[in-house]
């Protein structure tokens, strides 16, 4: 019999910066069309998407700003170009949702993350809302009350 490979798994890159400047209100699985060395370079855990965006253009949507090192020993005879422009690859009915929320005013599509499903690369894209400045404050000071509970509550068990 055939040894089974095992799948890579988990997380490859996040956009912990999407999350702090908009308030998510969907969330959308989508497929990413990469060719080999990209690939190879996300097993190497060489992806990031920092400034990255969807943009939906022409009842397609596109992956912009995602950025994927090129491995030294892959690709020696193609040109890599870390900063290629992505297809992503979603249901018609999604696209349909997205593109409909889009025109709406101060919507905007994010790429929140890519990782590993099963052997494919999946990318995970959201409807989000910009925040304001003082909602950014709010978050952060409710995080920090937070933070001052769970303190007090662990300090409050290790006195008895």
């Amino acid at each position: 019999m055939a040894k089974q490979k095992k799948h890579p798994a988990g997380t490859i890159a996040l956009n912990k910066k999407a999350l702090h400047d908009y308030h998510i209100e969907q969330r959308f699985e989508a497929g990413v069309a990469l060719v080999g060395w990209e690939i190879k370079s996300l097993r190497a855990g060489k992806g990031q998407l920092t400034d990255s965006y969807v943009l939906l253009k022409d009842g397609e949507a596109w992956l912009l700003g995602s950025h994927i090192t090129p491995l030294s020993a892959a690709s020696t005879h193609v040109i890599a170009d870390p900063t290629r422009t992505r297809k992503l690859l979603l249901h018609k009915q999604e696209l349909g949702k997205l593109f409909g929320a889009v025109q709406q005013k101060g919507y905007a599509c994010v790429a929140l993350s890519l990782y590993w499903k099963k052997h494919l690369v999946k990318c995970e894209i959201a409807l989000a809302k910009g925040k304001k400045e003082f909602d950014k404050r709010a978050v952060e000071k409710e995080r920090d009350s937070n933070r001052e509970i769970q303190r007090a509550v662990r300090s409050k068990g290790k006195d008895d």
